[in-house]
């Protein structure tokens, strides 16, 4: 199984971040461990060497079947189910990474920081592209998403991935983070919905 995950896919996430709104060239693809996976009812620890880490509420797919290099009109037939998933950051070691070039790995693909919820068929939904999500904090709605407001699709995404991996059934894609990111503590306790659905419930400790 192979986790990828898509950096500045929000352009508020990237004023968030950047003081600017934008649109990468192409989009920013990264990869997290297969030990980074936090399966639904496991809590998040919260590692005290790492200084601040960010939640990141994203829109996440499941591949479903083998491919390569698939054409975009063609990539809805490759994904079968959607949930919300909280990509964990180091947000202080990313800026240090950043600053000096160097990948994200350490701030993006520790142990448990691709947090997932229960899956829900694609089908239950008119379009991927128009899911509504949110992330609560402690009872507090901190982030809201359209999946419309992606730079690039889930379509546009699979198919420009699958110019250099070969996709295989299992897999996951963290499709990129809305605006109103922020810290987590120990104790705090983190709910996701994908429009009217919850998903995601989790425990930091």
């Amino acid at each position: 199984m192979k986790i990828f995950a898509v950096g500045m896919n929000y352009r508020e996430h990237n004023k968030e971040l950047d003081g600017a709104l934008y649109k990468p060239e192409e989009p920013v693809i990264f990869t997290k461990a297969d030990s980074a996976l936090l399966k639904p009812g496991k809590p998040f620890f919260v590692p005290d060497f790492m200084g601040r880490i960010d939640y990141e509420a994203e829109l996440v797919v499941r591949i479903s079947r083998l491919g390569k290099t698939i054409a975009e009109r063609f990539a809805h037939r490759y994904y079968d189910a959607v949930t919300l998933g909280v990509d964990f950051t180091a947000r202080d070691l990313q800026r240090k990474l950043r600053s000096e070039g160097h990948p994200w790995e350490l701030c993006k693909g520790f142990d448990g920081s691709a947090a997932i919820g229960e899956w829900v068929d694609k089908e239950k939904f008119l379009s991927v592209q128009r899911i509504g999500f949110r992330l609560a904090v402690n009872g507090e709605t901190r982030q809201e998403g359209q999946a419309a407001d992606m730079l690039y699709t889930v379509d546009q995404l699979i198919a420009y991935i699958s110019r250099f991996f070969t996709l295989k059934t299992g897999d996951l894609l963290y499709t990129g983070t809305p605006a109103g990111v922020g810290p987590v503590q120990p104790e705090d306790h983190l709910e996701g919905w994908l429009e009217d659905r919850k998903v995601l419930d989790l425990k930091c400790k």
